[in-house]
């Protein structure tokens, strides 16, 4: 008896012993202070260590100013071809930068090359004055952005990055940065986040050569941006992006000690991510979800169509089944196409993973005074 004991109790230690090395948690990019990984469209998080610490952003910094010139653009207050002039204030910029002069001319799209690809605080500047018609001003527009975009810890006090103890981000913050500037950017800014290096001022005896400092667009597979950034204080950053099989992910890994461990370090993130993660898409845009009946509506049944593709993120290893339901908010006619008349809900069990649009495929007009009186007749016989 007690040597039958003694053998459960030995395989019991041994059971003991052996179990904390298959609970050990997931350690991705150990030598950051802080990292993260989001699916770019969902914005959700499949990895994070330390992601609301405050940290020193460096040039990751010039993702909200690369926000705020798109927005511009897209408000018709700026232009790519228009050209701005360098102030004294902007031509004063250390660090990173392309030498503008004061009273030099330069338009908005090599400004916009020289910010993304060589991350000139110059050109940061004299952007920012434009839209802004001063930097404090600029920087001002900067905070309210975050606010807007539900920031949890950043404060801005530049727009270029330099270093001030009052300037602060942190990765999760980065990373909604991140997605909205890919969203309202679109090709248009991997157009030039993609460029490995390019040229300013090349019609001119001044030709400058700009070189991207993301070096993991030659050695990542399916990268295309976004920004990295060094300071003393800040150590070596990066907010990259990469897309594979439909697939558009965000690694970030804050305050490393050197360049390539860091480039290591995301990649690493960004490899766990597309290795345990896939892109699926429910319903294509313009896809026909179901035909319902409008009352009062000139046509006995309404196609019900997507406006955009329903699309989510799948845990290669999560056989739960993805179901969808559409709740309805605006059914009375007249209609046109693309107005919102209800949202199609994603749902993974209980749980709501996406919300998307729907809208008619074609207008539906409404019944007349007369028209309503008839059916109601016919309906009544």
């Amino acid at each position: 008896m007690i040597k039958k004991w003694f053998i459960c109790l030995c395989v019991c230690l041994l059971c003991i012993s052996i179990s904390p090395v298959y609970a050990t948690e997931l350690q991705l990019a150990p030598n950051a202070s802080a990292s993260l990984l989001m699916e770019s469209s969902s914005r959700q998080v499949l990895y994070a260590n330390n992601e609301k610490t405050k940290l020193f952003p460096a040039s990751t910094t010039k993702i909200m100013t690369m926000i705020l010139l798109f927005e511009a653009i897209e408000k018709g207050s700026l232009k790519w071809d228009e050209e701005l002039t360098c102030s004294a204030y902007a031509a004063s910029m250390g660090g990173s930068q392309i030498y503008l002069e004061e009273g030099e001319k330069m338009n908005v799209e090599d400004l916009f090359k020289a910010i993304s690809i060589a991350s000139a605080n110059d050109a940061c500047v004299m952007v920012g004055e434009r839209i802004a018609g001063t930097n404090d001003n600029f920087v001002k527009m900067m905070n309210e952005k975050a606010k807007e975009l539900k920031l949890v810890n950043t404060h801005f006090v530049n727009s270029t990055g330099l270093h001030d103890d009052e300037h602060y981000t942190c990765a999760l913050d980065l990373g909604t940065m991140a997605a909205y500037l890919i969203e309202i950017g679109g090709e248009r800014l991997f157009q030039t986040t993609s460029l490995y290096d390019s040229y300013i001022r090349e019609d001119t005896a001044h030709q400058f050569w700009l070189v991207n400092t993301n070096k993991l667009l030659k050695s990542y597979q399916g990268a295309d941006g976004l920004k990295t950034g060094y300071t003393k204080e800040a150590g070596y950053c990066i907010v990259s992006t990469a897309k594979r099989n439909g697939l558009r992910l965000i690694g970030i890994v804050l305050k490393e000690s050197d360049p390539k461990v860091r480039n290591q370090e995301v990649s690493q993130l960004l490899d766990y991510g597309f290795s345990l993660y896939e892109n699926k898409i429910l319903f294509q845009k313009n896809d026909v979800i179901e035909k319902i009946k409008i009352d009062h509506a000139k046509v006995p049944e309404v196609e019900v169509i997507v406006k955009e593709d329903v699309q989510y993120i799948q845990d290669k290893n999560d056989t739960t089944k993805v179901t969808y339901q559409i709740n309805y908010t605006n059914l009375v006619p007249p209609l046109k196409k693309g107005e919102i008349i209800g949202h199609l809900l994603l749902m993974r069990g209980s749980v709501n993973i996406g919300s998307f649009d729907v809208t008619v495929k074609t207008d539906v007009e409404a019944l007349s005074f007369g028209e309503k009186v008839v059916q109601q007749l016919k309906e009544f016989i």
